[in-house]
């Protein structure tokens, strides 16, 4: 199974995720970007920040990146539990919040072709206030360029990320990242039952 943990920067995804890998031992943990080794390299092309990109070309990029994800580790793990940290979701919504000329469904249709048609599973979304993002976010440190971009842009990221879910029915556990680790992993372990 298939499972994307999608939401902006600070809302637990990662937690969650080193929660649920422990409970199944034969989990294959990943990310976008920077799954592959190919996919490393254009995580620090597109988070390093030494590159200005304009939007078409970021979208670009991360869609390679997910064609490679797809052909490397989901398509030939696709008999394991497979936790996604970030995927097709976040890819739309960050291309949206960068250029609103852009409409969901051309978007969907890339990243179809980049997956095979093969969307997720199941989706687990963390929404969280604009006072939890920046008090998660303050407490890290170091950003990337993407989180440089600020607190005002994540937000806008995070309501793009809620139309895509509600643009097309994909099977979607909503998450107040608000919520304490231990019911939001109760949560979560309860949605991705087999």
């Amino acid at each position: 199974m298939y499972v994307l943990f999608e939401g902006v920067d600070g809302v637990g995804k990662s937690t969650q995720i080193e929660m649920i890998a422990r409970a199944h031992e034969d989990s294959l943990v990943t990310k976008e970007p920077g799954g592959t080794k190919i996919g490393q390299k254009l995580r620090e092309i597109l988070l390093g920040g030494d590159f200005k990109l304009s939007a078409r070309a970021e979208i670009l990029l991360f869609l390679a990146d997910r064609a490679e994800h797809y052909q490397k580790m989901i398509k030939p793990n696709s008999s394991r539990l497979i936790l996604s940290d970030r995927g097709f979701v976040s890819g739309v919504a960050y291309a949206l919040a960068n250029d609103a000329s852009l409409k969901i469904d051309d978007l969907l249709w890339l990243n179809s072709f980049a997956l095979e048609g093969k969307f997720a599973d199941k989706i687990v979304f963390f929404e969280a206030s604009e006072t939890l993002i920046k008090k998660r976010l303050s407490s890290r440190g170091l950003i990337d360029a993407i989180e440089a971009r600020g607190l005002k842009y994540l937000l806008k990221v995070q309501e793009c990320m809620k139309e895509v879910l509600k643009a097309h029915k994909f099977n979607v556990l909503y998450i107040d990242a608000s919520e304490d680790i231990a019911t939001i992993n109760a949560k979560i372990e309860n949605f991705i039952k087999f």
